[in-house]
């Protein structure tokens, strides 16, 4: 049996309480509700978790109502409202997270563009490593960054034949989108746990998209 199965991880309540939030954006209350029945996760409908950095949130909690998403409103469909779930996240993330970093400091929104995309990542990697038991390192290659989730929340304890980190997809294009001042990046997620891989890796490319 591998860590992927074996153990139970969390992310603290405030980013469960993010996701929650989000998704209530993108998909109504009332989907949110349906999504939390069909999820066996009703006691989130009228409570949500804590805005505190106490680790709860169960990261099958997460995976389950990104599972469900796709059951509910099918698979491309469920793409594309995960992928607009996490570029919400990173806006609340921001508010959140980002004056313990420094994200918001004048200092890292005057550097240049490919020297933001650097430290923009790594500020994002500490995130996720210090308030959550998600682990993520970044390598870059070439003309390109590679986001490495190594214990992923996103698709914890799921199977599939393609990746399914559409939520942490929509992240990344939101925090590129937030560090270049509006300027799109192609993101890709390449490798998954879900389908076998060793971890998840998304791919993104630092030229802007013209």
């Amino acid at each position: 049996m591998t860590e992927h199965t074996r153990q139970v991880y969390y992310y603290p309540n405030k980013m469960g309480r993010i996701v929650l939030q989000a998704m209530e954006e993108v998909i109504s209350h009332a989907g949110l509700v349906a999504v939390l029945n069909l999820a066996h996760l009703p006691h989130r409908i009228e409570m949500l978790p804590p805005n505190n950095l106490e680790r709860v949130f169960q990261f099958d909690e997460l995976s389950q109502l990104l599972t469900t998403v796709q059951v509910l409103y099918g698979s491309r469909a469920g793409c594309g409202l995960a992928l607009r779930t996490g570029r919400v996240c990173f806006k609340y993330g921001l508010r959140e997270f980002g004056p313990l970093v420094g994200s918001t400091e004048m200092g890292f929104r005057l550097l240049p563009l490919e020297a933001k995309l650097r430290v923009g990542a790594n500020l994002l990697v500490e995130v996720f490593n210090k308030y959550s038991d998600q682990q993520v390192h970044v390598e870059e290659r070439g003309d390109a960054f590679l986001w490495h989730i190594d214990r992923c929340p996103v698709c914890w304890q799921r199977q599939a034949t393609e990746p399914v980190c559409h939520l942490a997809v929509g992240v990344l294009q939101e925090a590129l989108y937030w560090v270049s001042g509006g300027k799109y990046f192609n993101v890709e997620e390449t490798h998954c746990i879900a389908k076998g891989d060793p971890r998840c890796t998304i791919l993104i490319d630092k030229q802007v998209i013209e």
